[in-house]
């Protein structure tokens, strides 16, 4: 009898651990949606002004094509920032999010923005 009571503890203190991690990864993902989200937004319409000719014109409809290409996912947030050195490697280790953006790779590898790979 005791055995199943403190394999029940075990279990229970193993989902609650799952349940702290997961919150983790979901302030992660705000993280993104609130802090990098308005950066990466101005970086490429930024770039999208300073690259207009008439080969290229980046009108109103390419700007928000654009922009809903890489608001999308948070993936492709995340990997603009990091390949635009918007946000660096160094900068996430040392707020400890890195392991955080470990996970949001695996997870939304399939969404990746193959361009910059």
């Amino acid at each position: 009898m005791e055995f199943f009571i403190f394999a029940g503890l075990i279990l229970l203190g193993w989902l609650c651990w799952q349940l702290y991690r997961a919150k983790q990864f979901t302030k992660f993902r705000r993280y993104i949606e609130s802090e990098l989200k308005p950066i990466v937004v101005q970086h490429i319409t930024e770039g999208l002004e300073q690259s207009r000719s008439d080969t290229f014109p980046n009108t109103p409809i390419h700007k928000e094509a654009a922009l809903k290409y890489w608001q999308q996912y948070h993936v492709r947030l995340l990997q603009y920032a990091l390949a635009k050195e918007l946000l660096t490697k160094e900068e996430m280790v040392g707020k400890g999010k890195w392991r955080y953006c470990q996970h949001l790779f695996a997870v939304e590898g399939q969404y990746l923005c193959p361009s910059l790979l």
